[in-house]
């Protein structure tokens, strides 16, 4: 029974994706009048892998890579194992996607891409874009799914899948530009179970080659599946927004697939009826562009930023400020001793949510610039082990921690590209120790360099696989536009 489900199934995708990737030659109709929604759902249709550029296809495999890394090192997290166990519980007769760090588990598509969203987020050690967001871990859970539920006539091959990654991060980052409210740290939402949504739902549109209407549909469908608050930030509430983002916008372009229509004007700006707009108060929407002969991705101009140590971005920037005055300090003493230390002044912008003077849990201490900034002058380090409930929790950290003073300069904004982070030390003998970051060591004006991306992805794989099955990762993805079945990569994890 399940196997003539899952034979049915993969007949019906196998066909819509041969008759949509055919249908441009033999229907010839005349084009409506275009929208911005429209423009989008021809860019999804039209684009192909001649339009990546070189550096796009560089970039764009490093975040591959770091992202499987960072899923699988998340796999071994506590709230990981919690939406697992959840998604087992679930009946499914089309178990045939890989769960990252289970080899022996496979799940439905969507429940795998849940899961392995959750995965990629469970310890905010995922990339970051400008304006903010976490655009791989939206994206890459629902392809990496997707590919593995078509028929092996019709797997789309490596470049295809690279080319849908890459469909997945233009989407979200064009929306971001359509608000001047996505440029700060947000408030009110988190922009992955937004933009994510959106961007996984034409990632898999295009993977499936899904036509022209149906890539407008499936954004219309995954508008009405978006959206998740900044209150459950630094909760482990919070990973659940990346595998929802990936999961829903899966769902929705196979709902558009199926036939399901949505509103074909979702991402314009209809006065009195609110679409993609609702999400903003300033929302100025603009069409994207059919690519001709050519087309630059924002990936060219905007690159992305890794994580060196699992924890909200903006630490980045406290923690390099700290590992800085730190050795001054040593200079200074001949070894660290917090004793001589009458008070720390951290100068930061303003963010409610990553201001958390005394954290009791990862998930905030992963969120709390003090936290953080302590940390790394008490160990001259910040890495996994830094958020286990014994380092938490210790005597010494706390009277560090009780040592903080926080400040918000005016020329400190909360913005990616634009903060900064500044640790002072006022000792008890008068003097004052200062170190500043402005850019850290990771962010996209100070990239990681290759042997450390293959570090970090090393060091999160090795969690979960054995040597041999890391080695094989690298390549494979080094050499993805080779690879004849795109499913080999998920089938590795």
């Amino acid at each position: 029974m399940v196997y003539l489900t899952l034979q049915k199934y993969q007949k019906f995708l196998a066909s819509s994706r041969q008759v949509h990737k055919t249908a441009a030659h033999v229907v010839a109709r005349s084009a409506p009048e275009e929208t911005v929604t429209s423009s989008f759902a021809s860019f999804i249709h039209a684009v192909r892998p001649e339009h990546l550029s070189k550096t796009v296809r560089h970039r764009s495999k490093r975040m591959i890579l770091d992202s499987i890394g960072v899923g699988l090192v998340g796999s071994t997290t506590h709230v990981f194992h919690i939406a697992l166990q959840y998604c087992q519980e679930l009946y499914s007769s089309v178990a045939v996607s890989s769960v990252y760090g289970k080899p022996g588990v496979k799940l439905s598509p969507t429940l795998a891409a849940f899961a392995n969203g959750v995965a990629t987020h469970s310890m905010d050690f995922d990339d970051t874009w400008h304006p903010a967001t976490h655009p791989s871990g939206a994206v890459l859970p629902a392809l990496l799914a997707a590919s593995q539920m078509l028929p092996p006539s019709t797997k789309p091959n490596g470049m295809d899948f690279l080319l849908a990654f890459n469909v997945g991060l233009e989407v979200q980052g064009r929306l971001m530009h359509f608000s001047t409210e996505t440029h700060n740290i947000p408030k009110r939402f988190h922009p992955p179970s937004v933009v994510g949504t959106m961007g996984s739902a034409a990632a898999t549109a295009k993977l499936l080659s899904l036509s022209m209407a149906q890539c407008t549909h499936a954004l219309g469908i995954a508008a009405s599946l978006a959206g998740a608050p900044m209150a459950n930030a630094a909760t482990q509430a919070k990973p659940l927004h990346i595998g929802n983002a990936t999961r829903l916008g899966l769902e929705a372009a196979l709902l558009a697939a199926r036939g399901m229509e949505a509103n074909p004007l979702i991402l314009d700006d209809i006065p009195g009826c609110s679409g993609f707009s609702a999400f903003y108060g300033v929302y100025q929407p603009t069409p994207l562009s059919t690519p001709n002969d050519h087309h630059e991705f924002l990936l060219e101009k905007q690159d992305i930023a890794f994580k060196r140590f699992p924890a909200h971005l903006g630490m980045h920037w406290v923690v390099d400020a700290a590992l800085s005055v730190r050795n001054l300090f040593i200079n200074y003493a001949g070894s660290f001793s917090p004793s001589l230390i009458r008070t720390i002044v951290l100068k930061i912008p303003v963010s409610k949510y990553i201001n958390r003077p005394f954290p009791s849990s990862e998930h905030q201490a992963r969120h709390s610039f003090q936290f953080n900034a302590c940390t790394a002058l008490l160990d001259g380090e910040v890495g996994l082990s830094s958020f286990s409930e014994r380092s938490i929790h210790r005597q010494e950290l706390r009277e560090l921690l009780d040592k903080v003073v926080v400040e918000h300069p005016e020329d400190n904004v909360a913005n990616f590209d634009k903060m900064y982070g500044e640790v002072a030390l006022l000792l008890h003998s008068g003097d004052v120790l200062t170190g500043k970051c402005d850019t850290f060591y990771g962010h996209w004006r100070k990239p990681l360099s290759k042997e450390s991306l293959l570090k970090k992805f090393r060091s999160n794989a090795s969690h979960v696989l054995p040597e041999e099955k890391i080695e094989t990762i690298i390549t494979m993805v080094d050499n993805l536009e080779k690879l004849s079945d795109s499913s080999q990569l998920a089938s590795s994890l």
